[in-house]
């Protein structure tokens, strides 16, 4: 039986769609949920979730018509030129995945952001750039690619942008779909964080709105255009107590950091969220905090990098 639920001719187009949009690839991933677990995710009833399980479970093989090209783009990982983000990525960034990068200030982040961007340029894809906070120039990204094979031609297929305000940043992410062309393999949104921090004024149900909006719009360009996205992030100090429950400065025991934005905007199934603690300018790790497979509790294994001889 094929493993691939897109392969499935006993799912009707439209469940597939729905289930990718969900995070749903494999018939593996639909065997470890209930049918009320799928029905409250999906947003069906009950009875429709039991038959998408029932349907995923009756022999089918691969139709004929689909392309070896189609398979093998579906399935292709990204590895960047760090030794230890390949690792914690468990050897690439996949394909149509959102990549959260976050960390302190001098952390190698937009260095990595520009690293990807430099590899899907070198695959002959377009790169949406987008820079929030003037961290990245276009003098960096002409430094970037100083020494590559797309040193000629980079300028036809890097689109940079400047948004500095979370108005910008909603329009923005409103036309984003029709902003994606046939070529355009990679979105990055550096600083992704900082609109929402120009607006400390913002209602709480008004942010989480915004980044639902922002999570919607995610999930439906990875899942239906097949677009890997990267963002980068700072990171904001969390208080916790004893027990470990938030606290505040009376109650906190202790501190730990964390990325500004919660993960409500990334699509679950979808997202990895990798962060960089640098212990010097060349060294650290990073660690990923979640994942598409990362379900355990126990905390995620770190991995050391020293960028000083760019193989981190």
């Amino acid at each position: 039986m094929s493993r691939n639920l897109f392969l499935h001719p006993t799912l009707p187009g439209s469940t597939q769609l729905v289930l990718k949009c969900a995070g749903y690839e494999t018939l593996n991933d639909l065997s470890t949920t209930s049918a009320e677990a799928l029905s409250e995710e999906l947003g069906v009833a009950i009875s429709d979730s039991e038959n998408i399980i029932t349907a995923s479970q009756r022999p089918a093989g691969p139709p004929l018509s689909q392309s070896l090209a189609s398979l093998v783009s579906r399935s292709q990982n990204f590895p960047c030129s760090y030794t230890a983000v390949n690792t914690a990525l468990g050897g690439g960034l996949p394909r149509g995945r959102i990549l959260e990068i976050s960390g302190p200030p001098g952390s190698f982040k937009e260095t990595l952001a520009l690293d990807y961007t430099r590899i899907f340029v070198e695959a002959n894809e377009e790169v949406i750039f987008i820079d929030t906070q003037n961290m990245t120039s276009l003098a960096m990204i002409k430094k970037t690619f100083h020494t590559s094979p797309a040193a000629a031609y980079y300028q036809d297929l890097v689109r940079y942008t400047h948004l500095h305000t979370l108005p910008d940043l909603i329009i923005f992410m409103h036309n984003l779909l029709s902003e994606i062309h046939p070529k355009t393999g990679l979105l990055v949104l550096n600083s992704i964080s900082f609109p929402f921090l120009s607006h400390p004024d913002l209602q709480s149900s008004k942010r989480i709105a915004l980044l639902e909006k922002i999570r919607q719009v995610f999930l439906q360009a990875s899942a239906l255009k097949n677009l890997t996205i990267i963002t980068t992030s700072q990171m904001s100090t969390k208080l916790l107590n004893a027990d470990g429950s938030p606290g505040n400065f009376e109650t906190g025991a202790k501190a730990v950091m964390t990325p500004q934005l919660s993960s409500t905007y990334l699509p679950k199934g979808r997202s990895y969220r990798l962060v960089i603690v640098p212990d010097s300018r060349t060294t650290g790790v990073v660690q990923l905090l979640s994942s598409p497979t990362h379900q355990s509790e126990a905390p995620p294994p770190r991995h050391q990098y020293d960028i000083s001889n760019r193989e981190a």
